[in-house]
């Protein structure tokens, strides 16, 4: 009789914890009885259940809890066609939020991996009918904003179907494929390289005309300083003969003195020179006489 008041009690402690469930801030929760969304019999309206403590019929009614909160869906970045047949990569993300929890519910299950998939499938939709109809210059020079409009408006429109508001659809970053990418980058680096090389000979050009101006200009400055030192050298010989011109006509026969003495140091200032000269040679006619006679 004790074991049988023990379970009784057990049991009525398992149906009334199991007759009340807890709805967390930032969710809300719908019933589902007998495989049906449980609904207010007055408004025929989804009962949905806010923050707080319910209760349900233990053991006929099923509780499903779903996030209401705005919720963010950033896939990886997806290929689209623009009007001029061109690809390009997109990067995108979607703000959306659950705004019919029965339709949401029966739709994917009240799983959001499923939500998210049949999501993205209906933006890229919207997203590939507005890129279809515009062409690459539009797209980035100014139609974005009106491109993401327009693209949220076709979305949310099937969106509705799953029981889901969109809040937003934003184009985070526009690229173009990799290999037109490649394409294009290889392009630019050979009209950069022959830009180079035309500026690298019009350099080299310039260079060669200042180099021959320079050895032009050096070639008559070399020539007008050679000419100049002829000039100099010429005057100063011419001097020197008059001097010298001057000197002998003053006194002659020292003048001669001079020059002979003048001649023996010369001739005689290295111990190796050798002078071949007959005995009777004028050369030393002042080495054998003091005043030059024979």
């Amino acid at each position: 009789m004790k074991n049988l008041l023990i379970i009784i009690v057990l049991a009525f402690v398992a149906l009334g914890f199991g007759s009340v469930f807890v709805v967390d801030e930032g969710h809300k929760a719908i019933v589902i009885q007998f495989g049906k969304v449980q609904r207010d019999s007055e408004t025929n309206q989804t009962k949905v259940f806010g923050p707080g403590i319910h209760f349900k019929l233990p053991l006929f009614d099923k509780v499903k809890v779903l996030d209401a909160r705005i919720q963010t869906l950033d896939d990886a970045p997806g290929r689209f066609v623009t009007s001029e047949k061109k690809d390009l990569i997109v990067d995108s993300y979607v703000k959306w939020r659950i705004n019919e929890f029965s339709t949401y519910y029966l739709s994917t299950g009240g799983f959001k991996d499923q939500a998210e998939a049949l999501l993205k499938q209906k933006v890229n939709n919207g997203l590939r009918t507005e890129f279809g109809t515009r062409t690459i210059t539009e797209i980035v020079s100014g139609e974005r904003s009106e491109l993401m409009k327009r693209a949220m408006i076709q979305s949310s429109q099937s969106a509705n179907e799953l029981g889901i508001e969109i809040v937003d659809v934003r184009v985070k970053q526009i690229n173009l494929p990799p290999e037109v990418s490649n394409s294009i980058f290889q392009r630019m680096r050979a009209e950069r390289s022959a830009v180079a090389r035309e500026h690298r000979s019009q350099g080299q050009e310039q260079a060669e005309i200042l180099r021959a101006n320079i050895d032009a200009k050096v070639t008559v400055m070399l020539a007008d300083a050679e000419r100049n030192a002829r000039k100099l050298k010429g005057e100063g010989d011419a001097e020197a003969a008059s001097i010298y011109a001057k000197a002998y006509n003053k006194n002659a026969e020292f003048y001669e003195f001079l020059r002979s003495m003048d001649a023996y140091e010369k001739s005689f200032a290295d111990k190796q020179d050798v002078l071949v000269l007959g005995p009777e040679s004028d050369f030393f006619k002042y080495m054998k006489h003091t005043d030059g006679k024979k």
